[in-house]
C-alpha cells in the first residue's frame, strides 16, 4: 500500500476563549489568568492515502474546520503530529487573498504566488481559470467592482484549476446560480475521478454519500468513526438520538 499522503498523529488543538477583543489584545504581552480553554480536537488519529474521497461530517463545533485548517497550514496542533505531502487546493475562503484594487486577471496570478505557483505555470492555467469562472470582460476590471458571487466564481475557478494533489472542499458548492453550481460539482466530480485526494466538509448527506465512499465522523472534538460512508452516517444518527 502507497503511503499516506495526510496523516494526523495523536492530533490535540487547544484555544484560549477570550471574553472581549480587549482581552485578546492584554494577552499578546502577558499570559491570561485561568483562561477559558477551548479543545477543539482531542488526540485524533487517521491516515488518508492518495486517491481517496473522505467526507468528515458531524455538528458544528465537531472539529471538522479544524482539522481542514491544519490541512491547509493555517492552523498547527498543541499536540502530536500533522503529515501532508503534496499541492493543496482549498475551496474555503474562496476569496481570501484577493487585491480589490487589482483586476480579476492580476489576482489570478496573486493568488497563485500565495499558493506557491511559479509564472510559467500560472500562464498554463489563466485562460482554464477565466473560461471556468464566465466573468467575461470583467476578468480585466478590478476586483472591487465585482459583486460578491462573481469573486467568488472566481475564487473556486483559481482553487480548483491549479492540478492539486488534496482537494479540501468545506460547503464551496453554493457558488453562483443552478447552472454554475451543477458546473462546480461536476469539476469536483471529474477531480476525484483523476485520483486526487479528496476531503469533503458538508451538512448534505446526500452529497457527502454522493461524492465520498468514506466518512469520518466528529463529535466535540473527538474521532468517533472513521470508516465506511453509509455506516458512518448511521452512528452519526445513533448519536444524534443520544442527545
Amino acid at each position: 500500500m502507497a503511503d499516506p499522503i495526510i496523516s494526523f498523529k495523536n492530533v490535540s488543538k487547544e484555544y484560549i476563549l477570550y471574553k472581549n477583543e480587549q482581552e485578546r489584545f492584554k494577552a499578546l504581552f502577558r499570559k491570561p489568568k485561568n483562561p477559558k480553554i477551548n479543545k477543539a480536537l482531542k488526540n485524533v488519529s487517521f491516515d488518508i492515502y492518495p486517491g481517496e474521497s473522505i467526507g468528515i461530517i458531524g455538528d458544528n463545533g465537531a472539529g471538522k474546520s479544524t482539522i481542514l485548517k491544519m490541512i491547509t497550514g493555517v492552523a498547527h496542533p498543541s499536540e502530536g503530529e500533522v503529515f501532508v505531502q503534496g499541492k493543496v487546493a482549498a475551496l474555503l475562503e474562496l476569496t481570501a487573498g484577493f487585491s480589490m484594487e487589482m483586476t480579476g486577471r492580476e489576482n489570478i496570478y496573486l493568488k497563485g504566488y500565495i499558493l506557491g505557483l511559479n509564472d510559467a505555470y500560472i500562464r498554463t492555467i489563466e485562460e482554464k481559470i477565466i473560461d471556468f469562472a464566465q466573468l467575461g470582460d470583467y476578468i480585466d476590471q478590478p476586483v472591487r467592482t465585482y459583486s460578491s458571487g462573481m469573486r467568488l466564481r472566481l475564487g473556486f475557478a483559481i482553487n480548483i484549476n491549479i492540478e492539486p494533489d488534496i482537494l479540501v472542499v468545506d460547503e464551496a458548492l453554493s457558488v453562483g446560480d443552478a447552472s454554475f453550481k451543477k458546473k462546480c460539482k461536476d469539476k469536483i466530480a471529474e477531480i476525484i475521478q483523476s485520483g486526487v485526494t479528496v476531503l469533503y466538509v458538508s451538512h448534505n448527506q446526500a452529497g457527502v454519500k454522493e461524492l465520498c465512499n468514506r466518512a469520518i465522523f466528529m463529535k466535540k472534538g473527538a474521532l468517533l468513526y472513521d470508516g465506511d460512508v453509509n455506516e458512518a452516517y448511521e452512528v452519526y444518527e445513533a448519536n444524534k438520538i443520544k442527545k
